[in-house]
């Protein structure tokens, strides 16, 4: 299958990588310690995918979700070499965009997915994360946006998280609503905690980045490492006779039917990566384990998943960045590692130069963090290549990015045997201003 081939040559070092590296402790205060990035599968085991896949519903594919895409902007869905929502961009600033993608509204009178108040983007992915050679199935190749709700329950419901399924050429692209599997056969929203009898059940996750790689998809669990999904888990309610798509302030199964608020597919949530260390205040000296607010990948030499989290101006910190190499966290058959006793290690940790960065990935040594002003222009960042495993970054370069930029995705150039730096790909968070877009850094 052509959507694993790019795991199968770092197969091999998944379990071996835990046995070889060496946690680096911090030569001076201003350096960072290896330890504090250390992650474990969660203690439910396999269970989680069991659950999931005991669900009594007919299968979906990602193919079949890109031939079944039901949302489009109807007046400019798709700009090469140009902004297709105007408001995305503060006036006077210049952003080198290669392709804008702008979500439905604005064009009817209505709000859409452009205006609404009820969700917000903020994790971003491509297909040129989940393969090298940037292809899906038949020649597909998709980008993803993750949303979360924002309703903070005021409308009784805590719908979660939902996931744009993008073709970056059209513009059309179609919601898939994540949910977690309970062990009931019923499946829930994904929220901050799971726990009906938690306060924290009542918040929907923030979800603030998104990552394909080969079969699973990544999500930011702020506080804890990261949800993982698999794309061959993906249920399709509109097919199965005991589903249905109705039911728009309903979720999970309700007498004998399944639903999920309207939405054809869900994908349940499989299992997850868990932080180890201890975790202190946030955004402070004293804090060990950090905060996985963004993800992304990096291609040069040996995959590795990047992460960082955000920390707002005047906090003590400005907020670290780390790299893991990707192939530990799948076994020799490319499957999601799921022994309890397991643990992930990061090889690369830095502390970040400026507060409020929303998203960061990394090319050759050098790092891209995207910056959010507020409404105004957003900030790209390039840093000078670190010279160490975890020093401070220092930047080189600075561009204008739109208004609200997010999480930041990686669609390299050049061929998959030698890639180029390509263009960067975030979204922009705010109503009105929303586009996923991808730009040319300097």
């Amino acid at each position: 299958m052509r959507h694993r081939r790019s795991l199968v040559s770092l197969a091999a070092l998944s379990l071996a990588f835990p046995l070889v590296a060496a946690l680096q402790a911090p030569a001076s205060a201003d350096e960072l310690s290896l330890s504090n990035f250390q992650l474990r599968p969660n203690s439910y085991g396999t269970d989680l995918q069991d659950r999931a896949d005991a669900l009594p519903l007919v299968k979906g594919t990602v193919t079949g979700i890109m031939n079944d895409l039901n949302r489009q902007n109807t007046t400019t869905p798709v700009a090469v070499g140009a902004s297709c929502n105007g408001a995305a961009f503060q006036p006077g600033s210049h952003v080198d965009v290669e392709r804008s993608i702008c979500f439905t509204g604005g064009d009817n009178g209505d709000d859409g997915d452009n205006g609404t108040p009820d969700w917000y983007p903020q994790g971003v992915t491509t297909v040129a994360d989940m393969q090298s050679d940037r292809v899906w199935g038949d020649g597909y190749q998709p980008v993803l946006v993750s949303w979360y709700d924002h309703n903070d329950n005021a409308d009784g419901m805590v719908k979660g998280l939902r996931i744009s399924f993008i073709n970056p050429y059209t513009g059309a692209y179609r919601h898939v609503l994540l949910v977690y599997p309970r062990a009931d056969g019923d499946y829930d929203t994904i929220r901050v905690s799971e726990d009906p009898a938690d306060t924290e059940y009542n918040k929907a996750l923030h979800g603030g980045g998104i990552l394909w790689y080969g079969n699973y998809l990544f999500v930011a669990d702020t506080a804890r490492g990261f949800r993982m999904f698999d794309m061959r888990r993906i249920y399709d309610l509109g097919a199965s006779e005991n589903g249905t798509t109705s039911g728009a302030d309903m979720v999970g199964l309700h007498g004998d039917t399944y639903y999920g608020y309207g939405y054809r597919y869900v994908m349940p949530q499989v299992g997850s990566w868990t932080r180890t260390a201890a975790t202190g205040t946030t955004c402070s000296s004293s804090d060990q384990a950090p905060n996985f607010s963004y993800v992304s990948l990096d291609r040069s030499g040996t995959d590795h998943l990047i992460s960082g989290e955000y920390c707002a101006g005047g906090e003590e910190a400005n907020g670290r960045v780390a790299a893991w190499p990707i192939a530990g966290a799948f076994d020799a058959g490319n499957n999601l590692i799921m022994d309890t006793a397991y643990r992930w290690n990061a090889d690369v940790a830095h502390k970040l130069p400026e507060s409020n960065v929303q998203g960061a990935t990394r090319f050759n040594g050098r790092w891209y963090l995207s910056r959010s002003h507020d409404q105004e222009a957003g900030t790209l960042y390039t840093t000078e290549p670190a010279t160490s495993s975890t020093v401070t970054l220092q930047i080189a370069d600075q561009q204008d990015l739109g208004i609200g930029p997010e999480d930041l995705s990686h669609w390299q150039g050049g061929a998959a045997s030698s890639p180029t730096l390509g263009t960067i790909w975030t979204v922009g968070e705010h109503p009105g201003k929303r586009m996923v877009y991808s730009v040319i850094p300097q």
